[in-house]
């Protein structure tokens, strides 16, 4: 069967977004792991589907699975190519869409200067709403990691993160850290680690190793996640720009009980298709 996609990519975190309403797709795990190969498939951090919409007042409905084949429930980057690409595909004229994940409902704006505006949500800060194992809810955590002992703000932004402050951006323990807090036992669904260096109170500088995924040159929920923990610790006010290996995010956050607002660029790379037959 040949299937249509298109590659699309939010500061270089790069998507295979495939239409759901035109065209007929079932994809087992390893035909989503194949698809995702950069050596021996199209290649991708993530795949995305774009599905019709199965309640009122919502337009499309957003899957998404990582790299591994693993379905999660959020992804901010792809959230925005998900607006450009049904706008691209012709699939809704809005500018303003709403759009069903595994979490809820996010609104997506298509800005006129090409940027995405989203409304992600409101954090949350429970253990059992992230998940993780803690006996109840504090704004830092001491967690062991490897027989180090590593303070973490950890939340929710529809996926679960556990961000740490660094010194240094370039000298972060991504690679050899990363794993091991990603997989690490009080996380019963894995987690995304940030390791946020706080320039200003309006600046940070980030990266993020993505569960499923690996480090990847940007992540959007991790950006809004960062900000988050940097405004529960007092470090950061309102409006922050986040600068990531891909490029830059905005990130507004006016506090507990509101949503976090995430402003950036999406980009459409090219249409294919592939026999899905062979993967």
């Amino acid at each position: 069967m040949m299937l249509k996609f298109s590659k699309m990519q939010a500061l270089g975190n790069d998507f295979v977004v495939i239409d759901v309403v035109r065209q007929r797709v079932r994809l087992e795990r390893d035909q989503i792991r194949h698809l995702a190969d950069r050596y021996f498939g199209v290649g991708c951090d993530q795949l995305l589907l774009v599905e019709p919409a199965s309640q009122v007042g919502v337009d499309f409905n957003y899957r998404i699975f990582n790299a591994d084949g693993g379905e999660v429930d959020q992804c901010g980057n792809g959230a925005r190519c998900f607006a450009k690409f049904v706008r691209h595909q012709g699939l809704t004229d809005k500018h303003e869409i709403m759009v069903s994940t595994g979490v809820g409902v996010i609104q997506a704006k298509v800005e006129q200067d090409g940027r995405v505006h989203l409304d992600m949500g409101s954090p949350r800060f429970e253990p059992t709403d992230i998940p993780f194992v803690a006996d109840g809810r504090q704004d830092r955590y001491d967690l062991d990691v490897d027989g180090d002992i590593v303070d973490m703000t950890i939340l929710s932004m529809g996926n679960p993160h556990a961000v740490q402050i660094v010194d240094a951006i370039d000298q972060a323990p991504v690679a050899i850290q990363g794993p091991l807090i990603e997989r690490h036992s009080r996380f019963p669904q894995r987690v995304n680690a940030g390791y946020m260096e706080i320039v200003s109170d309006t600046q940070i500088r980030l990266r993020v190793y993505e569960r499923g995924v690996g480090e990847t040159l940007a992540c959007g929920s991790g950006a809004c996640a960062a900000v988050v923990a940097g405004r529960i610790r007092g470090l950061l006010k309102e409006q922050v720009q986040v600068q990531l290996r891909g490029g830059q995010l905005d990130i507004y956050w006016a506090g507990e009980g509101h949503s976090v607002e995430m402003t950036g660029p999406a980009n459409h790379v090219f249409d294919g298709q592939i026999d899905v037959d062979t993967l």
